[in-house]
């Protein structure tokens, strides 16, 4: 097979991603599957079963072919703004706009279809938070990034403001060099944490996160110690990220008009969200990735602060 990494890499470029990154298959000697393990046996996973999935110890489990990895990033920052207002929702930064599973899966399918056209025999399998890939620890062996204390990648382009996605080919591409750790003695993602979902650096707490509790718990009500620590959040929480060093210095508006807002997901009102139907869910939240949180689940999510407001 004749193609080489530079030439993945103007193609990867040239379809739209910001960042792109090589990693092979084998040879690498850091703690990322004892850390998975010591996770998932701690029960920090809570019931998102799929990260248990034994696949995601070993690539060749997913695909056995598998000889390198083309990881890339997009860029999804803007500069819109939280409401700081009690009367206003907050929506995470990642679902402002059209589904990231849609933007980048289109990418990558164009990158994928690019590579099996360009030579015969190249398989190419990709993958966009839809399969057991540790798309973190790829990213940082590919050095796109680093995984850091609050479990998010961080770039030194556009610091943790980025979705990532992989490409899985039995091509053998000249790997670069893993990213390095950055994070030095910074602590203040584990100090703005008003749930102390961060329970150590590097090591988040799913049962005591604000963004899983809003986009994954599907129980009638929110855990007391959730619920009272709200702040306005009903589908994820970036305080970890808005406090972050690296994307105060390095958050780059996005040129992906998709990524750009819809207007109803800044600051909606939580007296709205408290009440939203099916047909109005359907309309606010069209081509969105926060269609994983289901109608009822926005009211609890929204009247859980309203009544913490009171």
């Amino acid at each position: 097979m004749n193609l080489n990494a530079s030439q993945v890499k103007a193609a990867a470029k040239s379809f739209g991603f910001h960042l792109v990154g090589i990693a092979a298959v084998d040879g690498y000697e850091d703690n990322a599957v004892k850390h998975l393990q010591a996770w998932l046996a701690m029960g920090y996973h809570a019931d998102l079963e799929w990260m248990a999935n034994p696949k995601r110890k070993d690539i060749r489990e997913v695909m056995p072919e598998a000889r390198s990895l083309i990881c890339v990033a997009l860029n999804y920052y803007t500069s819109h703004q939280h409401s700081n207002r009690p009367e206003e929702a907050k929506i995470s930064r990642y679902g402002w706009g059209r589904d990231y599973h849609k933007v980048m899966g289109k990418k990558l399918k164009a990158l994928a279809n690019w590579l099996r056209s360009h030579e015969d025999g190249v398989i190419a399998r990709y993958y966009v938070d839809t399969g057991p890939v540790q798309d973190k620890v790829w990213a940082q062996r590919s050095g796109i990034g680093w995984i850091a204390k609050n479990g998010n990648v961080i770039t030194r382009k556009y610091g943790s403001w980025v979705f990532l996605g992989e490409i899985l080919t039995n091509l053998e591409l000249t790997p670069d060099t893993p990213h390095t750790q950055h994070c030095g003695t910074c602590t203040r993602c584990l100090d703005a944490c008003p749930t102390g979902a961060i329970v150590s650096p590097f090591v988040v707490d799913a049962q005591r996160c604000i963004a899983y509790h809003t986009i994954e718990n599907r129980d009638e009500e929110l855990p007391a110690a959730i619920a009272n620590n709200l702040s306005g959040w009903v589908a994820g929480c970036d305080i970890c990220q808005d406090v972050c060093p690296w994307n105060q210095r390095f958050a780059k508006e996005t040129e992906i008009a998709d990524f750009q807002p819809y207007s109803a997901n800044i600051n909606p009102k939580l007296t709205e969200l408290a009440q939203i139907s099916q047909v109005e869910w359907d309309r606010h939240f069209r081509a969105s990735a926060l269609r994983r949180i289901k109608p009822k689940m926005m009211r609890r999510n929204a009247k859980a602060n309203l009544e913490r407001n009171k």
